[in-house]
């Protein structure tokens, strides 16, 4: 029963993972590069510089701030990215998701959404 449970956990895993990686390369990749180092083919418009996502961890004592990262995607509490505009990606994905499936669904939805696209930044971090 135990490896059953495990298995299933590792699956879910992957399947999280494989989601933020989609989520990353459609939302965030035009301004923060494939790698999520600050690179993609709109960095050079951006009148601040686009911030590389693999140090995250690294500027914060090698430890992953993941309720901070979930608020700045997200967006929606006031929290704004790196010194200028960041899309709001919750109400972006909000606004996608609520013909759908209604406003509670849409909720969880973005939820999932944005769970995905911060997990898998913690995923890409350089030690």
């Amino acid at each position: 029963m135990a490896a059953v449970s495990l298995a299933l956990t590792a699956g879910a895993a992957q399947a999280q993972s494989a989601a933020g990686a989609e989520e990353y390369a459609r939302a965030c990749a035009t301004c923060h590069g494939l790698t999520g180092h600050g690179d993609g083919p709109l960095a050079e418009y951006m009148s601040v510089a686009v911030p590389d996502l693999t140090t995250i961890s690294a500027g914060n004592n090698g430890e992953f701030p993941l309720l901070d990262i979930i608020h700045v995607i997200d967006g929606r509490t006031g929290v704004r990215g790196h010194g200028s505009m960041m899309p709001v990606w919750g109400d972006r994905f909000e606004a996608s998701a609520a013909s759908e499936a209604g406003d509670y669904g849409a909720e969880v939805m973005v939820r999932g959404r944005i769970l995905a696209l911060a997990t898998f930044l913690e995923a890409i971090q350089q030690q």
